[in-house]
């Protein structure tokens, strides 16, 4: 049986992988939140790996708040580049696979096509610079990896677009949502399921994988398909709402 570390365990992911664990008996999770291991701080990994045998790291502890990162770049740097350059540095140590979670922002939105894992990174934003500099820190420290990059996760779990947006419309009599804004949005137990049997299978084949539910949408669309006939959307464009971190207009993942 093989033992994964789930870090982050409080987060959307995180707890959607918690949702899901019954459905993959081959595995034993580790379910660590910030308060379990601090995944900033190389003493307390370093203990925690020590006691626990492990054979797979999901890195589910991420900033992934786009707009505060601008405010923020310091500790945005800390849980997206610090954090998994420590967590690689330990797996190769013990021999533990590791499986970083990044994010279509790596890319700048203007190919106008789905970005593959060859197209090269350019980010446009802090959120989007912090993740690709934790993808260059890990590959840096080698050993046995691969960094998943997903797009617009949403789901039940956590605090999330889905979540917000079923909230908003129990209240508000309409929701605007920005409809100028492309990507791929990602079911986040779509994403579990994949990782998970990658796991089970032994199946990471490369040090870079791109998974999304597929469909190019804009933020609109996607807020449609979430609230269905409960409340009334209307689109506006991203310019009006004056986000403080600039997006790509389209960073859908192939």
């Amino acid at each position: 049986m093989k033992t994964v570390l789930v870090t982050g365990a409080n987060g959307q992911l995180g707890l959607a992988i918690k949702a899901a664990c019954a459905n993959f008996p081959k595995l034993q999770f580790v379910f660590a939140s910030k308060a379990e291991l601090d995944v900033t701080k190389e003493e307390e990994i370093a203990a925690f790996f020590e006691n626990n045998q492990l054979d797979y790291c999901i890195n589910a502890a991420a900033y992934t708040n786009v707009d505060k990162a601008e405010e923020e770049p310091q500790a945005a740097y800390l849980l997206n580049e610090t954090a998994p350059r420590l967590l690689a540095e330990v797996c190769k140590k013990h021999k533990v696979f590791l499986a970083q979670i990044s994010t279509d922002y790596v890319f700048d939105g203007t190919k106008g096509a789905p970005y593959t894992t060859d197209d090269t990174p350019n980010p446009i934003n802090v959120y989007g610079t912090s993740k690709l500099a934790g993808e260059k820190a890990i590959a840096v420290v080698g050993g046995d990896y691969c960094i998943v990059r997903t797009s617009w996760l949403y789901s039940e779990h956590g605090t999330n677009f889905q979540t917000k947006i079923l909230a908003k419309a129990k209240t508000a009599s309409y929701l605007e949502v920005v409809s100028d804004l492309f990507g791929t949005p990602t079911y986040t137990p779509n994403l579990v399921v994949f990782l998970l049997n990658k796991i089970t299978k032994s199946a990471f084949a490369s040090n870079m994988e791109h998974f999304s539910d597929g469909k190019t949408m804009s933020w609109y669309e996607l807020a449609k398909k979430i609230v269905g006939n409960s409340a009334k959307v209307n689109k506006v464009e991203s310019k009006s709402l004056k986000l403080k971190a600039r997006r790509g207009v389209n960073t859908a993942l192939k």
